[in-house]
């Protein structure tokens, strides 16, 4: 369920070698439209080196490595302890029902279950603030400072007496906290690897697969040795940590002009330099078909996404009352959630183009189905074995946003819509789990709860299918538009020659006769 962001300042890096376009101004430049160009590409660029360095700095590679390898694990943990901590709600959920239920209060699984969806939701919604923060005041202030209110609202959770004020300090505190520490975490990748940022990436989104593997183990040895409350205390830890980490985020210096001011620019809260900067909301992009079909068609999927991550270890306990280790279910989805990320990653680097957004077809209608399929198990074995396939197919959602969004919108812009799609998301990543709870109190059992939850991703999916067919007619269009303009304006240049030369054609007719 982590999105990568620094996708635009790898695309930017691959273009920066090229040689400058011709001088002669050419409707290929001047034409806006979805899909990659040598401008936008250049445009990005030129922000991404830019920044945080004074102006009239040399440009600078990425080190590859270096002092961008502790980046690299400092964004593993965040990547890490943030969703890790969102994936193993389940295991919270059913210690907070314990903790908070009541006899005379015959909704409290839908109650509760408003505390992780409000939490994941609000991570999500927060997104396109953040960029804008992390433009104005950089990676590590944005970072530092979100560790720091990520860990005020987890620490403030432990000291609740019912299940209201955590919609407070855990669902919105501690998960904006946890935006502004998450964002940064994948901007900074960018300003440190380029032939690498591949590898990069793929090890730091494993972070959350690592820690949805193990948290839900600890927390129940946790919950069931000191109670719920000294939980979050410890989970504490992991904030403070993340907090340290933020500090890692360092501008890098390119040149002597910049080491001139690099004690100032070092300073946590110290000034930086920035080339003019893009508008703050570029709400242009949605004149862009397929992206604004794309940015539909995702949130609708969502809104049975996340009911298995809240509402399972309820199911499990209700259904396997008998079974030991029950989180084994969460840590399968985990488990294989990081293999897709690796493999359809790697996949999608072989699919040409928007034809990428078929693997995210493929991934919603297996995650639907698989929803469909949690009330049909009856053996403890078959379940495990969903899980399992929901996780790899939840790694295949995951790991292709970063391409897609590109390939419809261009470099220049993807940072914007991949944070306008992330906020989207929160809607409904929000609204699935209490619904699947209120479905719960309702009707004794979770089993309508899973096969509506499975609906949405099938619908969401069969609207994505749309896109590719959409892109290919826009750039059909796009191109019999730059043809004819090219066109137009050879004519035009023939003309201009003819009219501003006339004595040398005439000289060479006359000498032919």
């Amino acid at each position: 369920m982590v999105p990568s962001q620094e996708e635009p300042a790898a695309a930017a890096g691959r273009t920066g070698d090229a040689p400058p376009p011709d001088p002669e101004p050419s409707g290929d430049t001047s034409q806006s439209g979805p899909g990659p160009s040598d401008g936008s590409e250049a445009a990005a660029e030129k922000v991404e080196v830019e920044l945080g360095r004074p102006a009239g700095a040399e440009p600078r590679e990425p080190p590859e490595g270096g002092w961008g390898w502790l980046v690299m694990l400092a964004a593993m943990w965040c990547n890490g302890s943030v969703f890790g901590i969102q994936n193993a709600c389940g295991v919270l959920f059913v210690s907070m029902l314990r903790t908070f239920s009541s006899k005379d209060d015959d909704k409290m699984v839908f109650k509760t279950a408003w505390v992780g969806s409000l939490s994941m939701g609000m991570i999500f919604f927060c997104c396109p603030i953040v960029s804008v923060f992390t433009d104005i005041f950089g990676c590590r202030k944005t970072a530092v400072v979100g560790a720091a209110v990520g860990f005020i609202g987890l620490m403030s959770s432990s000291f609740v007496s019912s299940i209201e004020p955590l919609y407070l300090t855990y669902g919105i505190i501690f998960a904006c906290g946890c935006s502004f520490a998450y964002q940064p975490s994948l901007v900074i990748l960018g300003h440190y690897f380029k032939k690498r940022l591949g590898l990069v990436n793929g090890i730091v989104t494993a972070g959350s697969s690592v820690f949805t593997i193990l948290l839900p183990f600890l927390l129940r040895v946790l919950i069931d040795s000191v109670g719920l409350f000294f939980t979050l205390r410890v989970l504490c830890i992991f904030m403070f940590v993340l907090f340290l980490a933020g500090f890692t985020y360092r501008p890098l210096v390119s040149s002597a002009k910049d080491k001139e001011s690099e004690g100032s620019r070092f300073f946590l809260f110290s000034r930086r330099k920035f080339s003019p900067p893009k508008k703050i909301f570029n709400f242009a992009i949605f004149k862009v078909t397929a992206y604004a079909v794309w940015a539909v068609g995702i949130p609708i999927a969502l809104f049975g996404y996340f009911v298995p991550y809240v509402h399972l270890m309820k199911h499990v306990n209700e259904r396997f009352q008998d079974e030991k280790n029950k989180e084994v279910v969460l840590m399968c989805i985990g488990i294989t959630s990081g293999v897709g990320r690796l493999l359809f990653g790697r996949i999608a680097d072989y699919v040409p183009g928007v034809k990428k957004v078929y693997l995210q077809v493929l991934s919603f209608f297996f995650i639907g189905l698989m929803s469909m399929m949690i009330p049909l198990c009856s053996v403890f074995g078959a379940l495990i074995a969903v899980c399992l396939i929901m996780g790899l197919f939840d790694g295949c959602f995951i790991s292709i946003m970063a391409p897609i969004a590109f390939e419809l919108v261009g470099a220049q812009d993807v940072s914007q819509a991949i944070g306008f799609l992330l906020g989207f998301m929160s809607i409904p990543m929000t609204v699935g789990p209490p619904i699947a709870g209120l479905l719960r109190d309702k009707l004794g059992s979770y089993d309508v709860a899973f096969y509506l939850a499975g609906v949405p991703p099938l619908i969401g999916g069969a609207i994505l299918c749309l896109i590719p067919w959409i892109h290919s007619k826009k750039q059909r269009e796009i191109n019999k538009t730059t043809t004819g303009e090219k066109m137009e304006k050879m004519l035009e240049n023939q003309n201009s020659l003819l009219s501003s030369s006339p004595g040398i054609f005439k000289k060479e007719s006359d000498s032919i006769i």
